[in-house]
């Protein structure tokens, strides 16, 4: 599924994806979403389930303006 699928049929959420394809900022482009939730804390416990793989983990929700984000 293409990044942009993702954003929107799981917008508002935590998602793990397992990607096959990344861009040049290493964000993913494309991948299967095996995990999502609310809830970061779901997502981080679900990653542990699969060592291994190419995972990427994302929030897609709206951010506050007064909030800083470090990638």
């Amino acid at each position: 599924m293409k990044f942009d699928e993702i954003k929107k049929r799981f917008k508002g959420g935590w998602v793990l994806i397992e990607y096959t394809e990344l861009d040049d900022n290493l964000l993913p482009l494309e991948g299967e979403v095996i995990a999502h939730s609310g809830d970061k804390d779901v997502i981080l416990k679900e990653q542990l389930r699969y060592k291994g793989k190419k995972l990427a983990i994302e929030y897609l929700g709206d951010i506050p303006e007064d909030w800083a984000v470090m990638v």
